[in-house]
């Protein structure tokens, strides 16, 4: 058990460097089943990928039955009668995720959303407004989550993103969920920290630095600058003086678009039928494209795959030269990428779209021969798609072949 933070003694040295934390959702998939769901609390409970093909989320309890991350749900089914398993609903994860993020924001001016259960807050001079150390700035935002969201959040806090992250690993070990990482403790907290608990740091990097002796975050920044710029660049300089303290990487709450968006399940039976796969990619286009819409952006990269019975995937991709939200323009050229990848004589298992390339509606450019009256008529069909959902729910409007489920 890590030690409980009983004074705030290290908030002295942090008084004039600036303060963040990051705010991590616990087991966030599993906490927003339970939130609308509150019978499931206290219980082992999984959230499964696709139509239950693997663990991607976990309860506490569940962890205590041995359920481990990533485990194939053929492994569970008959050892863990005692756990209840979920398939994942992505949209209503996103929608919890959000009403977290607006209860970020009413605290700082300045949240960096991460990914969908993180969130740097920037806490920086927020004592005098709040009257209060930035540990318990820090529990009344815990505590607000909990009350307005009902979805458990640790707490990291230090004066970089790199050392609130390690603060927040910690956290999770604590009952009362947040880790102060202040500059008296910062050299301590690094010698007992490992390479691979680094942020940032994946198989190769670890294994380049263990191949150099260097086993801890402590003999990390032991090394010279030169020698890290050598090694691994600009990273390396950032990385050791974030862990050192300092902010490299300020919080910004500027909007980010995502690297890509994908929409992936298993099918309800293993297939060669090509309609059969084709209802399937429509249904992963409309969600992709649901969620463009909503981050006001078009793509011009567009991506299938397809595993089969026997686990292979077969991909293919596209880039458009005018970008677009629309899920009749994006579904013509997902089927021309299907007929390519298509064989008869194959069983399938799951398909997939990916959309990327992304660019804010206000910064496409219009194509020289572009039909500005068809290209209104495109928008004025997809914002009657997301208004009749909006109003009648997910799915009301739906293309495809055949009236099977996918």
């Amino acid at each position: 058990m890590l030690e409980k933070i009983t004074n705030i003694s290290d908030n002295v040295g942090m008084a004039r460097k600036n303060v963040i934390a990051l705010v991590d959702c616990d087991s966030f998939f599993v906490s927003c089943e339970q939130a609308v769901n509150p019978e499931l609390k206290s219980k082992p409970v999984c959230v499964m990928s696709g139509r239950g093909q693997c663990v991607i989320s976990r309860s506490k309890e569940a962890k205590k039955l041995g359920i481990r991350m990533g485990m194939p749900y053929f492994q569970i089914e008959g050892q863990m009668k005692k756990a209840t398993f979920i398939n994942a609903n992505h949209d209503l994860y996103a929608e919890i995720s959000s009403k977290v993020m607006e209860v970020l924001k009413s605290f700082s001016p300045k949240v960096e959303i991460y990914s969908i259960d993180e969130a740097f807050v920037d806490l920086t001079g927020l004592e005098r407004l709040y009257k209060r150390n930035y540990l318990e700035i820090a529990q009344m935002i815990r505590q607000e989550v909990k009350e307005k969201v009902d979805i458990p959040v640790s707490i990291g806090l230090s004066s970089s993103k790199s050392l609130a992250k390690l603060a927040s690993d910690k956290a999770k070990k604590l009952e009362e969920g947040v880790f102060l990482i202040g500059s008296r403790k910062i050299i301590p907290v690094l010698e007992k920290t490992s390479i691979d608990e680094i942020w940032g740091i994946g198989k190769n990097l670890s294994s380049l630095f263990r191949k150099n002796g260097i086993l801890t975050a402590y003999e990390l920044v032991q090394q010279d600058d030169l020698w890290l710029d050598k090694q691994i660049g600009i990273r390396g300089l950032e990385m050791k003086h974030e862990l050192l303290g300092e902010m490299v990487s300020p919080v910004s709450n500027e909007e980010k678009l995502p690297k890509s968006i994908q929409k992936t399940s298993a099918l309800a039976k293993f297939t060669s039928d090509k309609n059969y796969l084709k209802n399937s990619l429509n249904y992963h286009i409309h969600r992709a494209c649901v969620k463009l819409r909503n981050i006001n952006a078009k793509c011009h990269g567009i991506s299938i795959f397809l595993r089969t019975k026997d686990f292979k995937v077969y991909s293919e991709k596209k880039l458009l030269n005018t970008a677009t939200d629309f899920e009749l323009e994006i579904s013509s050229v997902v089927f021309e990428l299907l007929e390519k990848m298509y064989n008869p004589n194959i069983l399938y298992r799951s398909t997939g779209v990916i959309l990327d390339s992304f660019v804010f509606n206000n910064e496409v450019q219009m194509s020289l021969f572009a039909n500005s009256d068809l290209d209104e008529k495109k928008s004025k069909l997809a914002k009657c798609f997301d208004n009749l959902e909006e109003r009648f729910g997910k799915d009301i409007i739906q293309t495809g072949f055949i009236k099977k489920d996918v």
